[in-house]
């Protein structure tokens, strides 16, 4: 059964009084439950409809009854009929005058004569109308080219205003103070108001084809160039495309959302929404018709059909039927504007999701989203559709037209490559609608549904995104199916999500032990390492400890190391645990030391000790890494206990280190002798001396290499040593002292480039001594200067003269008087300064 906009009811046939009878209806006007025929034997014939009603209480046929007729005259047709309710006036166009009518009984009204000299008129609503006192009626004139504006009150009417034409009108519209008329070559838009007229566009029709309609709120419909059925605003502008309808179009009349066009034989139906026809009545012998607020009423030249609007519900469920479903939403939106329906918001949703599916089924997936959303479809009427999803067994769809689409169970069997292309559709929807209200009303369905996806689709980065973060997965549903694709990674971290910290741990454990295969994470024991040192679950950390340190020491200490501060564990018991693990006990000390501060004695004894140990049980590149480690912690740790250190070290031939722990006890000589005749290394005594007057004055660093080259001197195997010392450093050496150390038998030679920068420096230091007083002296004289010429101005100071800055009196004999030439007391000379 086709679409239907409107419903056809024949409700009138003007019956021939006698086989001479040639009336027939010429025009119409209808206003609620009146209709009047104006013929083309002058007569005009009143006629009142009744609606019956059927048993269930909706409308039933329409009836008509003949009321009233009143013969004008003996010859000439109606040409124009309207309706003025405001007085009960029936104003007649015939025989080039207009006349008032009674509504009711069709008598002339006295008091208005004829308007004569009329060839069209036209009633408009005005803001004197709304105020109840008058409306307004433009006349064309049928002998000049002049339209006039008349004002028609219950007893009166009276022309206001003319406005001049080029051309006589064939055809006009009035809608509110905007005139749109044709005349026989263009059309026009005029102004009541102002007179003030605006050419439009022009056309080539007959004068029977000329249209100009009112479409309401500014709007006018006309048969335009090329026979398209042109919108065009007050203002002068199309704010909508163009009907494209037949040539002989001889009437149009409108009933949102939808105009309909007149031809001899068939009537159209066009929706203003779309541009497109929707139905098309036969009717044998159309003249013409008229828009009423239902639909619109089309006469032949004995018969009156009325095509009533079908209700907007039955209309919408009709383009549902035909899975006509952008049509219906057009249509649905179009008449909400207009015609408020309560269940506007259901309706939508319903019929966008129906959308939806029309063409999620034709693959057109992008836009079947865009709808599935913006209908809240619930996501599990997408989900059941799948083969093997997740979905509860209690849901119940509500949407029977699923059942009319493939079935992709079939799909799956037969095109895998296409049934691909919906998995990924069904993956951007549940990912779209994941956070929404619609999908955490059943976010169990819809992340259960997305895992099983993922791992049918391969997707393991989209995987290890939802079940590393919190999520809704069941998993009684979800576990099977992550076993049984060998998912052993992800089914970690779908128990870690769900706090079930233990087994998630223990099923990464069986990976890095080879019991489980899963080549998804290529670091898994790190992940591992990294989620231990998170976990707040200590109990499960202590669990695992062991065996993470017993693969990797250096690694599996951050367990304890990479904690945030408010889950630390406690200090001693980790230290206990690492006794069996000694590098995870040095970085753990480490840990302690250089990043918790901690100051504690036996924590940098262990550490010293650890160091020690570790040195002498291995001999590779990481000793050298250790010792460095160890010498830095001597020279710079304040809390170790020296005798302790001393008492590991004495034994062994770490002597650089011995060395470090006898300067901290203040036996420097001691410490050097041990590096120049037990190590032998004249570069590590020298390094020391400079190490350990670091933050000392010079003073004490010239002690220390004084004392270096007195053991130097004592051995005559070192005097190239000694030499050496001196010409490296002379600038550190008092020249007096270094010549009291130095045998009588050494030469002048050997040491003359000690002596000669020694000399140089000397030198150097006198002369800048001697700089530095002679610009004291400069500076004082300035003073004195400055002084000497104050003390030479004569200033007065009068009896209550005041202080400059504490304004007390100067009563003192004694006063001062700063460079401002400000006398202030001398105590208060300093603030005056400031």
């Amino acid at each position: 059964m086709a679409f239907s906009a409107f419903r056809q009811a024949h409700i009138y046939e003007k019956r021939a009084v006698s086989k001479e009878d040639k009336s027939c209806i010429q025009c119409l006007e209808c206003y609620d439950q009146n209709v009047y025929i104006g013929t083309k034997d002058a007569t005009v014939q009143h006629l009142i409809l009744t609606s019956s009603t059927n048993g269930d209480k909706s409308p039933g046929p329409t009836k008509i009854r003949e009321g009233r007729a009143r013969k004008l005259g003996s010859s000439n047709s109606v040409n124009q009929l309207r309706a003025v309710p405001l007085f009960n006036h029936l104003l007649v166009l015939w025989d080039r005058s207009v006349t008032a009518l009674n509504m009711f009984s069709l008598e002339p009204v006295p008091a208005l004569k004829k308007i004569q000299h009329v060839s069209l008129f036209e009633v408009c609503d005005s803001l004197l109308a709304s105020q109840g006192t008058c409306v307004q009626m433009v006349t064309s004139s049928s002998r000049r080219k002049v339209l006039r504006i008349h004002v028609v009150g219950v007893d009166r009417w009276e022309v206001v205003k003319e406005v001049s034409l080029l051309q006589d009108p064939v055809a006009l519209a009035v809608d509110g103070a905007t005139l749109c008329l044709a005349t026989s070559d263009r059309y026009l838009l005029c102004d009541i108001q102002t007179g003030s007229c605006e050419e439009l566009f022009p056309h080539n029709h007959s004068r029977q084809h000329v249209i100009v309609t009112s479409l309401g709120e500014g709007e006018f419909l006309l048969n335009g160039p090329e026979f398209l059925g042109m919108f065009v605003m007050k203002t002068g502008i199309c704010q909508r495309p163009p009907l494209q309808w037949p040539q002989e179009v001889l009437a149009a009349g409108a009933c949102f959302p939808y105009v309909l066009s007149l031809q001899p034989e068939l009537l159209s139906v066009y929706s203003m929404l779309d541009q497109q026809r929707k139905q098309t009545v036969s009717l044998t012998g159309a003249r013409g018709l008229l828009s009423i607020s239902d639909g619109v009423l089309v006469f032949t030249e004995r018969d009156i059909f009325s095509l009533s609007l079908v209700p907007f519900e039955e209309q919408i469920q009709a383009l549902v039927r035909h899975q006509r479903f952008e049509e219906a939403l057009l249509l649905l939106e179009g008449a909400q504007s207009r015609h408020p329906l309560d269940s506007y918001k259901e309706l939508q949703k319903a019929i966008t999701c129906l959308a939806g599916f029309a063409h999620f089924y034709q693959e057109g997936f992008s836009q079947a989203k865009d709808l599935f959303i913006k209908g809240e479809l619930d996501p599990r009427e997408i989900i059941r559709l799948y083969p093997d999803m997740c979905l509860s067994e209690d849901f119940q769809s509500h949407l029977d037209q699923i059942n009319k689409g493939r079935d992709l169970q079939v799909l799956k069997k037969e095109d895998r490559n296409k049934f691909h292309h919906y998995l990924a559709f069904l993956g951007d929807f549940l990912r779209a609608v994941r956070g929404t209200e619609r999908g955490l009303k059943c976010s169990k369905e819809v992340d259960s549904t997305l895992l099983r996806l993922y791992v049918e689709m391969n997707d393991g980065e989209k995987l290890q995104q939802l079940v590393a973060f919190p999520n809704k997965c069941s998993l009684d549903l979800c576990v099977p199916v992550l076993e049984q694709h060998h998912r052993f990674f992800a089914l970690g971290s779908l128990y870690e999500s769900h706090g079930m910290h233990t087994d998630a741990v223990k099923t990464w454990v069986k990976i890095t032990d080879g019991l489980c295969k899963d080549s998804s994470c290529s670091d898994v024991y790190g992940h591992i390492v990294a989620t231990l040192s998170q976990l707040r679950d200590k109990d499960t950390v202590w669990a695992f400890a062991d065996w993470t340190l017993q693969r990797n020491q250096e690694t599996g200490v951050q367990i304890f190391i990479k904690r945030s501060p408010d889950g630390q564990f406690e200090t001693q018991d980790v230290l206990t645990f690492l006794e069996t693990f000694p590098l995870a006990l040095i970085f753990y000390l480490e840990y302690l030391i250089h990043d918790l501060n901690s100051e504690e004695e036996s924590h940098h004894n262990r550490l010293a000790l650890a160091y020690v140990t570790q040195m002498l049980q291995k001999e590779d590149e990481r000793v050298r890494v250790t010792r460095g480690k160890l010498q830095q912690l001597l020279w710079e740790s304040k809390f170790y206990n020296i005798s302790t250190v001393y008492d590991r070290l004495k034994s062994t031939t770490l002597h650089p280190e011995k060395a470090i722990l006898l300067g901290r006890s203040g036996e420097h000589y001691q410490a050097l002798q041990m590096l120049v005749h037990e190590e032998k290394d004249l570069q590590a005594a020298e390094a020391y001396c400079c190490k350990a007057a670091q933050d000392q004055d010079s003073q004490f660093r010239q002690v220390l290499l004084l004392t270096l080259l007195q053991i130097y001197l004592s051995s005559k195997d070192l005097t190239g040593a000694a030499v050496d010392l001196l010409n490296s450093q002379p600038q550190v050496f008092a020249l007096e002292k270094v010549l009291q150390l130095l045998p009588e038998s050494w030469s002048v030679q050997l040491v003359s480039q000690f002596l000669v920068v020694s000399l140089r420096e000397t030198f150097h230091q006198r002369q800048m001594v001697r700089l530095q007083q002679a610009l004291a002296r400069a500076e004082l004289l300035r003073h004195k200067v400055t002084w000497m010429q104050a003390s030479k101005t004569k200033f007065r100071v009068d009896k209550e003269q005041k202080c400059r800055v504490c304004q007390g009196e100067l009563t003192d004999p004694h006063f001062a008087r700063n460079l401002r030439g400000e006398v202030v007391h001398v105590s208060c000379m300093g603030y005056s300064a400031l």
